[in-house]
């Protein structure tokens, strides 16, 4: 039976990274939890996490351009992700039965039947870009 060892350098597994990472950011290596938070991104395009803990570290250092360019890659991610979830192929019946409770229950307009919420974190995420463009215009 051959036994393999996994190299301790090549800790590619998500988990491996994530604690990495906040192993770096305890450290105060700023620099390398950013790397690691966007290795971390690149691998998993819908890891909430490291995107808010990306933006944090650059709104920390002051890098408002930079934290607009992770919140707008995280928006772009999670509303594709949302907006192919919502193409699932369900019968008119089961449509005409989710339009109504959306209704019913106020989390849709009455008229247009279009959401009137946005799933979380994508709402937070677009506040917290209109922030950053006033203190860019700044």
């Amino acid at each position: 039976m051959k036994v393999i060892h996994k190299n301790p350098r090549a800790n590619d597994e998500p988990t491996d990274l994530l604690s990495s990472a906040k192993q770096s950011e305890s450290r105060g290596e700023i620099k390398e939890a950013a790397e690691i938070y966007e290795k971390l991104i690149r691998k998993n395009p819908l890891d909430e996490y490291a995107y808010n803990r990306l933006m944090i570290i650059y709104r920390k250092n002051k890098e408002y351009k930079k934290e607009k360019v992770v919140i707008d890659k995280a928006i772009k991610a999670f509303q594709q992700f949302h907006s192919e979830s919502m193409k699932l192929s369900a019968t008119s019946r089961v449509k005409a039965l989710s339009k109504a409770i959306l209704k019913a229950t106020g989390l849709a307009d009455k008229t247009t039947g279009k959401l009137l919420y946005e799933r979380e974190p994508l709402h937070s995420w677009k506040k917290r870009r209109e922030l950053i463009l006033k203190k860019i215009k700044k």
